[in-house]
């Protein structure tokens, strides 16, 4: 155990893994007295933005306790009897999965919320010694493989591109002559099972979801378990929700989607802080601070998805520049809202519980009074998306409007 722990990095926690995982762009307040093409240049730096969330936490663990399983099996004497077993598959002859194990493990979450952003960073930290060189026998190992699952789920497809990932990392040359023998797909699993039991430590099959909607998508989950079986890695499958209804058809596929699961941020202290944080890049010519009204309204225009906070942030900035209003504000993040993210409205239902408007159902014969005075912009807005809606879907829209706003019926 402790002879395969010297092969890694240290294990971070708390502060210092906080730290590692954390990148924050370098900003200067002078930016906003620069040219307007010297801040719209520095604004593209909003992008490079990220504060881990417990999710982060969670999965930099995950990841690196499933690699030290991976590297521990292959130390033991079972390892080089699947060697064996595999070398009979690569001749032709019948041979089976004795190494085995029950080291996959799914992250399974909301498009958008940085499964990928925080798996790269986790795996950044992993690989921070390079490749791991072993003694007795010598191998030179890659900590982690990435890979994304073909879009029609290609089975021989996924099992050269590991080929190649591998030869772009070690210098070999296993991709190029699997290509020259026309191996078989079974031969070509014995293959990459033996390629994983020698140079790979985690296996990592982005786009997971790709498996649902494939005619292929069994037999390439079913693959992955065999290369689980021959080879002893540990493999995780990240994708989208979708997956889980997937996985869940049978017992031998859901036991392959045990793991992580996540949705989009709650409104709470982290999100708050990752708002504030976010609001003091300013690159527009006024300064303005951030209150609970904006958080909420990045919020509830945002789903609770980071990605899409930072994109309303930087392209407010990006129409407040170009358009000389200069100001990060409630009125230019509604533009960003209307005008760059138009094709997510279906997706995010802004939700304004603050502000002041009175509208008028005249076929049920309702006056509406929304409570409060704030964001009466904003109000208007999101009523006449309500309004849409209820014709859109056939419905009451007295009943939509209470859904989203505290409302006072008067019979006239």
């Amino acid at each position: 155990m402790n002879d395969v722990l010297k092969l890694l990095p240290d294990m971070k926690s708390g502060d210092d893994l906080f730290s590692a995982l954390s990148e924050l762009p370098d900003y200067d307040d002078n930016i906003r007295n620069h040219s307007q093409a010297e801040r719209l240049i520095a604004l593209s730096d909003l992008y490079k933005f990220y504060i881990p969330s417990p999710m982060t936490i969670e999965i930099y663990s995950k990841i690196y306790l499933a690699l030290l399983r991976s590297l521990q099996k292959k130390t033991t004497r079972t390892t080089v009897l699947q060697q064996n077993e595999n070398y009979r598959g690569l001749q032709r002859e019948s041979y089976s999965g004795i190494i085995g194990g029950s080291d996959s493990f799914t992250i399974i979450g909301t498009s958008g919320i940085g499964k990928s952003s925080a798996i790269d960073r986790s795996i950044s930290l992993l690989t921070a010694n390079g490749i791991i060189e072993t003694e007795k026998p010598y191998r030179r190992i890659i900590p982690c493989v990435v890979v994304q699952c073909p879009f029609d789920s290609s089975v021989k497809g996924l099992l050269l591109e590991i080929l190649r990932k591998v030869d772009e990392s070690i210098g070999s040359d296993y991709y190029n002559k699997s290509l020259k023998t026309r191996v078989t797909t079974d031969m070509l699993i014995g293959s990459v099972s033996q390629v994983a039991i020698n140079h790979i430590g985690l296996l990592v099959v982005d786009e997971i979801q790709n498996v649902v909607s494939s005619k292929n998508g069994r037999n390439l989950v079913g693959m992955l378990t065999q290369l689980i079986n021959n080879s002893g890695i540990s493999i995780c499958m990240v994708g989208t929700p979708e997956c889980s209804i997937f996985f869940e058809q049978a017992l031998q596929l859901a036991r392959r989607s045990l793991g992580l699961q996540y949705s989009a941020l709650p409104y709470n202290e982290f999100f708050s802080k990752v708002c504030k944080t976010l609001f003091s890049y300013q690159y527009t010519r006024e300064k303005t601070e951030i209150n609970d009204a904006i958080t909420e309204w990045l919020y509830e225009h945002s789903g609770g998805i980071i990605a899409v906070v930072v994109s309303l942030i930087h392209d407010a900035q990006e129409i407040a520049i170009l358009g000389g209003k200069e100001q990060l504000c409630l009125e230019t993040l509604n533009m960003a809202y209307k005008q760059r993210l138009a094709l997510l409205h279906e997706y995010i239902e802004p939700t304004i519980n603050q502000g002041k408007q009175t509208a008028t159902n005249r076929n049920a014969k309702y006056e509406v009074n929304i409570l409060g005075n704030d964001i009466v912009e904003d109000i208007a807005v999101s009523v006449a998306q309500t309004v849409n809606d209820a014709k859109r879907k056939n419905k009451n829209i007295i009943t939509l409007l209470k859904k989203h706003f505290p409302v006072e019926e008067v019979r006239v």
